[in-house]
C-alpha cells in the first residue's frame, strides 16, 4: 500500500495538491482503464443484479454510479450499498449477482468483508479502487485503478476518480448513448474550467467563517453531491454541517433553519430547479445566508442567494463530478480560515486521537 506523505502545516495542504490534481488523474483513467473497464462491463452485463458497495465517500460515489446506470444504461436491477449494511444485512447472493465494491486504500473493514461475501456466496466480484491499493486483485474478477492514493485523510481525487470509473462502467454498457460518451471524454476540461472558479470561492470562504451551521441540499444525482460536501466540510474543517436531499430539507429540517445558518443548493438547470428556488426563497425568509453552484449563465435563477458560483455546463450524470470540485475547494479554504489542516482527520487533537483506540475502520 502507498504510504502517505509528510503532513503540512499550512497552505498548500496535500488536500490542496489532490483537488488541483484531478483533471489529470480523470484524463489517466481515461485513456489507460479502458480495458479493466471494458473487463468490468462484460461481468456486469452477464449479472441479473448490480450491487454498488461503499462507505462514507465511497457509498456517495456508489449512489452516483446507481444514477447513471439507471439512468443511462437502462439497468434498473443496480442499488448502491453502504458497505456496513450489505454485510450485517446482506441480500441474498448467487452467480447471477455482480458486486462491485469502492475503496479508496482498500482498507476499509466492512468494505473487505463485503468482498468475502459477495466471493462465498459465488458472485461475481469487482473492484474500484486506488492505486496502490491494500486490495488484493486476485480477490476480484475485474479492476479499475482511479488515482494514487489520496494525500489527504479529506478524499477527493480517488472520490472523483470512483465516480469516473463508474461513469466509464455506465459508457460501455450504454454503447448506443453516443452523447454521454463524448461529453465523458470532455470530464477533464470541465473539471479545468470549474476549478477556475477558485478566487470566488476563496472569497466565499472568507465571508462565512462565521457561520454557525451548514445545511447542503441537491436532487437527483447531486443529493449525493451534498451527502458529500457535508462529509468533506465535518472531515476538514469540523464545521456542524448536515447534507440533504432537496424535498427532504422542508420535511422536518428545515425548521432549524435561522440566522445563524448557511443553506447552500447545488442547482443544476434540470427538471427540479423551481423547488430549489422556493427552498431557497424560504431560506431568505428565516433569516439564513444562502448560497448557490449553478450552471454558468444562470445566475439570474437564483439571484436570491448571497453568493452564486459556476459551474460549466454538463448533463445531469455527469454533473456531480464537476459541481463538486468549487465544494472541495469551499471545504478547504474555509478549513484555512479556521486555522485547520484538513489533511489530518482531526487526529492532531489528543482526544479524537485516544478515541481511535476504541474502533477501528
Amino acid at each position: 500500500m502507498t504510504s502517505l506523505p509528510v503532513p503540512r502545516d499550512s497552505h498548500p495542504y496535500h488536500m490542496h495538491d489532490a483537488i488541483l490534481a484531478q483533471p489529470d488523474a480523470i484524463a489517466r483513467m481515461l485513456n489507460e482503464e479502458q480495458r479493466s473497464v471494458e473487463r468490468m462491463a462484460r461481468l456486469v452485463g452477464e449479472s441479473e443484479r448490480i450491487h454498488l458497495v461503499g462507505i462514507g465517500t465511497s457509498w456517495h460515489a456508489a449512489l452516483v454510479g446507481e444514477y447513471m446506470m439507471r439512468t443511462i444504461a437502462s439497468r434498473e436491477d443496480v442499488r448502491a450499498w453502504n458497505s456496513f449494511e450489505f454485510v450485517t444485512a446482506p441480500p441474498s447472493l448467487d452467480r447471477s449477482d455482480a458486486v462491485i465494491v469502492l475503496s479508496h486504500r482498500g482498507t476499509k473493514t466492512y468494505s473487505a468483508d463485503s468482498l468475502d461475501l459477495a466471493r462465498a456466496h459465488g458472485a461475481r466480484t469487482a473492484v474500484i479502487t486506488g492505486v496502490g491499493s491494500a486490495i488484493d486483485p486476485a480477490m476480484a474478477h475485474a479492476v479499475i485503478q482511479t488515482s494514487v492514493s489520496d494525500p489527504s485523510s479529506a478524499f477527493t481525487i480517488s472520490h472523483t476518480g470512483a465516480m469516473t470509473a463508474l461513469a466509464m462502467l455506465t459508457a460501455t454498457l450504454a454503447s448506443n448513448r453516443r452523447r454521454f460518451r463524448d461529453e465523458l471524454q470532455r470530464l477533464p476540461g470541465l473539471v479545468t474550467e470549474a476549478l477556475t472558479q477558485e478566487p470566488a470561492v476563496r472569497d466565499w470562504a472568507a465571508a462565512t467563517r462565521g457561520v454557525e451551521r451548514h445545511y447542503f441540499t441537491g436532487w437527483g444525482p447531486n443529493a449525493s453531491t451534498a451527502y458529500e460536501a457535508a462529509l468533506k466540510m465535518k472531515e476538514a474543517n469540523y464545521t456542524t454541517t448536515e447534507g440533504f436531499h432537496l424535498e427532504q430539507y422542508l420535511h422536518g429540517p428545515f425548521v432549524s433553519t435561522d440566522d445563524g445558518c448557511q443553506v447552500t443548493f447545488v442547482v443544476p438547470p434540470m427538471s427540479g430547479a423551481n423547488r430549489a428556488i422556493d427552498v431557497m426563497n424560504a431560506a431568505n425568509a428565516v433569516g439564513a445566508r444562502t448560497a448557490a453552484i449553478v450552471q454558468a449563465g444562470d445566475q439570474e435563477r437564483v439571484s436570491a442567494a448571497d453568493t452564486v458560483i459556476e459551474a460549466p455546463a454538463v448533463s445531469e450524470a455527469l454533473s456531480p463530478i464537476p459541481y463538486l470540485v468549487p465544494l472541495q475547494l469551499y471545504t478547504y479554504w474555509l478549513a484555512v480560515e479556521l486555522g485547520h489542516n484538513p489533511d489530518v482527520f482531526r487526529l492532531n487533537d489528543p482526544r479524537h486521537l485516544s478515541a481511535r483506540d476504541h474502533y477501528q475502520l
